[in-house]
């Protein structure tokens, strides 16, 4: 079986939400962020990303983790891009050359788009923003932005979905990674594709069972 290592209210959320798309059985470890305890070292502290525990699945102390039979992986969208490609179905490649642009764009979602949405979302985890701080920071994030969204707004311009006529695994890594930046109701109101496009990835009943889940998480530990 499956084991996914992680909480919802992290990166973990998508490789939550591809184990739902895929209909797949899965054990569900909660592993903590260490920065949200006080002392992720002690005794009494939960199962985190400090831990002894964990670091023996993952040695750079970093959620998402997955055991997949013998095989461990870590990076949440190399693990999502890992499943679609086991798995198959629609939201796979069906050929080489999808294949090939469904890793590019993940590679392009997490070099060029989650650099600046983390900063976004740090910022109200951090409760800063609504201080100079922290509107400086999204500012300055949602200007580095605009060349990343620009291009996929362009992509998405008569199209339902980033790669062929379905929704991919490029789709759900991406809306992924977007997501940290939704507060930013500017951002998408700019980019009317690119709005509707996460909406409707949004209303997929994969996406909101893993977010049902995530609910039932408490935000304060």
């Amino acid at each position: 079986m499956l084991t996914i290592y992680g909480v919802y209210r992290s990166r973990a959320s998508r490789v939550y939400w591809m184990a739902e798309e895929l209909g797949l059985e899965f054990r569900s470890v909660p592993v903590l962020q260490a920065r949200r305890l006080a002392d992720p070292l002690a005794s009494e502290a939960p199962l985190n990303t400090h831990s002894s525990d964990f670091a023996a699945v993952n040695p750079m102390s970093q959620i998402p983790s997955i055991r997949d039979g013998d095989l461990v992986m870590h990076e949440s969208l190399a693990i999502n891009l890992y499943l679609a490609r086991k798995h198959g179905g629609p939201l796979s490649g069906q050929t080489v050359e999808e294949d090939g642009l469904l890793t590019m764009w993940s590679i392009w979602a997490a070099s060029q788009v989650e650099p600046e949405t983390v900063k976004i979302v740090l910022t109200y985890d951090n409760g800063l923003e609504n201080s100079d701080e922290g509107k400086q920071v999204i500012a300055t994030a949602c200007r580095a932005l605009r060349r990343p969204l620009a291009a996929l707004e362009s992509q998405l311009a008569g199209r339902r979905w980033i790669v062929g006529d379905r929704f991919t695994v490029a789709d759900l890594n991406i809306a992924e990674v977007l997501r940290y930046a939704q507060s930013e109701e500017a951002v998408f109101n700019a980019h009317p594709n690119i709005k509707a496009w996460i909406e409707r990835c949004q209303s997929r009943p994969a996406y909101e069972a893993m977010q049902a889940a995530r609910s039932q998480e408490p935000v304060e530990v």
